[in-house]
């Protein structure tokens, strides 16, 4: 510490007043000392003095400035301040835990991400060239473990696929951390490890991911149009789709589905799974009903899986009357006795359609416990239809009290019933 320093501390130790001059003076010291020191332990001194100097300004009572356009010397000294410690900063290291630290980003880079093939293929590129300088830098083994990062039938989940890169970074951030490198002597060693990492850091931000593709790329990369001959129809996502719903492949009609961007494919997606009905689309489906999409819950209603019952019955009191509608619907198909009940309070709704709807579905349940509501809105429900939908659900259930029910009504004043009786008769 220079000799104006030790004379500034004195004073200090003396009950002197602090002022800006002494400060300055101590800021000045350290400005000189941080540009001469060559090591750790002299950069150590540094910030001490740095400190000591942030005490000072604290306690010292600096006077205010006279207006508005006058410089703050307390503004000054702190900005000052806190540009040496900035330098300071600079001038530390780099050590190795800087490298590990790049190698770790990178490691939670590759865990994370949703890789393509070609993006594998990179990112086992980037991890062999890093491994090679740590092995080249540090005259050292590591273990490299990626020859064949893989792939499963889904290619853009990662995961485990990617275990070996990840294992390999591991390994040559474990030979970084135990070389024991010291930033003073085997600085040089340090800045080629951790250029390297960077370079690493860079090529895994780089290589591709499936969120980099459009739509048709990433269509393309699961072999979506590999069915087409040609791509005669417009767009040809539909053409394709097409094939697929004939080959009875419900896993690409759900890939097309997800990644579809228009309304018109998702239109078509959804009529597509409405015909095929197909079990792995229960838990897709699901998780959009959960969201109050329609065409999921007509989707699950063909598809008669009781899993979607705890979910559908939630909306059978919703306000929105086309949803209870639809959800009624499903329900029905579904037909488990376990909703009997849920349908058969809506007997009594305001709306006919939401009334006529119920009816219907508790025909297709089948449930006996039905007979007797349904037999009660057939004789007073003032719209025919709903009547009508009666009848029809106590022809579908069938029993000899449901038909006897139904039979007395041959000579109704609504043809629709009249109907229905006739063939309960």
């Amino acid at each position: 510490m220079s000799e104006n320093d030790d004379g500034a501390d004195e004073e200090v130790d003396d009950g002197e007043a602090v002022t800006a001059e002494t400060i300055e003076e101590r800021l000045d010291a350290a400005e000189a000392d941080l540009e001469a020191a060559d090591t750790e332990a002299g950069l150590d001194e540094v910030e001490a003095q740095l400190d000591a100097a942030e005490e000072d300004l604290e306690a010292a009572d600096l006077p205010e400035p006279d207006d508005e356009d006058e410089e703050d010397p307390r503004e000054e000294l702190e900005s000052r301040l806190s540009s040496l410690r900035e330098a300071l900063e600079d001038a530390r290291g780099p050590y190795a835990a800087d490298v590990a630290g790049e190698v770790e980003s990178a490691r939670s880079a590759i865990a994370g991400g949703e890789w393509t093939e070609p993006g594998v293929d990179q990112l086992a590129e980037a991890v062999r060239s890093f491994v090679g300088s740590v092995e080249d830098v540090l005259d050292v083994r590591v273990d490299l473990d990626v020859d064949e990062p893989g792939f499963e039938d889904e290619p853009h989940v990662a995961g485990s696929e990617l275990d070996g890169l990840q294992d390999s970074l591991e390994d040559a951030e474990a030979t970084v951390t135990d070389a024991g490198l010291d930033p003073d002597e085997d600085a040089e060693t340090i800045e080629a490890l951790l250029a390297a990492a960077e370079t690493l850091g860079d090529e895994v931000d780089a290589a591709e991911q499936w969120g980099d593709l459009t739509v048709r790329q990433k269509l393309d990369a699961h072999g979506y149009y590999d069915v087409l001959h040609h791509r005669k129809d417009y767009p040809p996502e539909w053409g394709a789709l097409k094939m697929w719903e004939q080959d009875n492949r419900p896993d690409m009609v759900l890939l097309a589905l997800e990644l579809q961007d228009s309304d018109f494919m998702e239109k078509h997606c959804f009529e597509a799974l409405t015909r095929m009905a197909p079990e792995e689309a229960v838990e897709p489906m699901l998780e959009l009903a959960q969201k109050r999409n329609k065409d999921a819950i007509r989707v699950l209603g063909k598809i008669g899986s009781d899993e979607a019952l705890d979910t559908l019955v939630d909306y059978a009191d919703a306000g929105d009357f086309q949803l209870r509608r639809v959800t009624l619907k499903a329900i029905g198909e579904i037909g488990s006795e376990e909703a009997t009940q849920v349908v058969a309070n809506q007997l009594v709704a305001d709306d006919a359609g939401i009334r006529s709807q119920a009816a219907r579905s508790l025909g297709l349940i089948g449930d006996t416990r039905a007979i007797e509501p349904l037999a009660d809105v057939l004789a007073d429900d003032e719209a025919d239809r709903v009547r009508a939908s009666a009848a029809w659900a106590l022809n579908r259930i069938g029993t000899e009290r449901a038909l006897d029910v139904v039979a007395d009504y041959t000579d109704d004043r609504a043809y629709i019933v009249q109907s229905e009786a006739e063939k309960a008769v």
